[in-house]
């Protein structure tokens, strides 16, 4: 099941898209704690106070959004709530993180709108407003590579394109005398194109190196080849990589603190995950 919610500026969310499905953790932490009152839920047994989530609410209220924001008291409303406590939530627990891995925050521009869906909107949300986050993003998703599966088909020896110049001779000793001048231009042609023997003696031989004479029934063959050049904007090129990899972290991270909210999280009553199907306030039951 995939459930969405529509933030302060009309964006809907839900799960990093390819997400692994899973059931949300119960509502079952103590919503207050001594010498704090109120609290949003616990992070590694930390209560965290309910007062940035009434303020981020009153900042909401107060902002140009007002118009886009529900009214007050509603089922939409109450959701709003939730997912915010979800981003605070993340924020703490990041920061908690990232202090005892000894890690310095990071300020960085933010996501773009698709890296910020392909994240998820409340570690997006977070990941935006905290440099905690950001540092902890860093760290985590350093190593991270590009799935085997993400990656352009290599294509076969025969079927790369090489840029060939070739000719076919009568005699042999005028195909011994020829240079690359002597050919003719063939353009970009894969090497399965070419009679198989001279296909052949290019794999062999070094780019740019003259090949030949070699006879076959059509006479002496002369070539010489070179790697047909990559398009800037080729998949294979360097930034389609970087593309993939950004996208391979941001998946990385998002299973990384799917996990480690599980284990050192506890959400209370009335401020569950909005995506949470025992919640009365989700509508979007499959």
């Amino acid at each position: 099941m995939n459930h969405t919610l529509t933030d302060p500026a009309g964006h809907r969310h839900g799960d990093p898209p390819g997400g692994p499905v899973r059931e949300r953790p119960a509502a079952t932490g103590a919503a207050t704690a001594p010498g704090v009152g109120a609290v949003i839920g616990w992070v590694g047994g930390r209560p965290i106070s309910r007062e940035p989530l009434d303020r981020r609410i009153r900042e909401l209220r107060d902002s140009p959004l007002n118009a886009a924001l529900p009214v007050p008291g509603t089922s939409e409303d109450r959701q709003l709530a939730r997912w915010l406590t979800q981003v605070i939530l993340t924020e703490a627990l990041c920061e908690d993180e990232a202090t005892a891995r000894g890690l310095a925050p990071v300020e960085t521009e933010p996501l773009a709108p698709l890296a910020a869906v392909e994240l998820g909107s409340i570690n997006a949300a977070a990941y935006n407003g905290n440099p905690w986050v950001r540092a902890l993003f860093e760290h985590v998703t350093a190593t991270a590579e590009v799935p085997p599966e993400w990656l352009p088909p290599v294509a076969a020896p025969d079927a790369a394109r090489h840029v060939v110049r070739h000719r076919v001779f009568a005699d042999r000793a005028d195909a011994a005398a020829a240079t690359a001048a002597d050919l003719e231009p063939l353009g970009p042609v894969t090497l399965g194109s070419l009679p198989a023997a001279i296909a052949d003696a290019i794999q062999r031989r070094p780019y740019g190196t003259l090949v030949g004479p070699i006879e076959d029934a059509l006479g002496w063959h002369v070539a010489v080849a070179h790697p047909e050049p990559t398009p800037a904007h080729s998949p294979s090129s360097k930034p389609g990589t970087v593309s993939r990899r950004d996208a391979a972290r941001r998946r990385m991270f998002a299973r990384w603190l799917d996990e480690l909210r599980a284990a050192k999280v506890e959400l209370v009553p009335g401020l569950e995950h909005p995506g949470d199907p025992r919640q009365p306030d989700n509508h979007h039951k499959h």
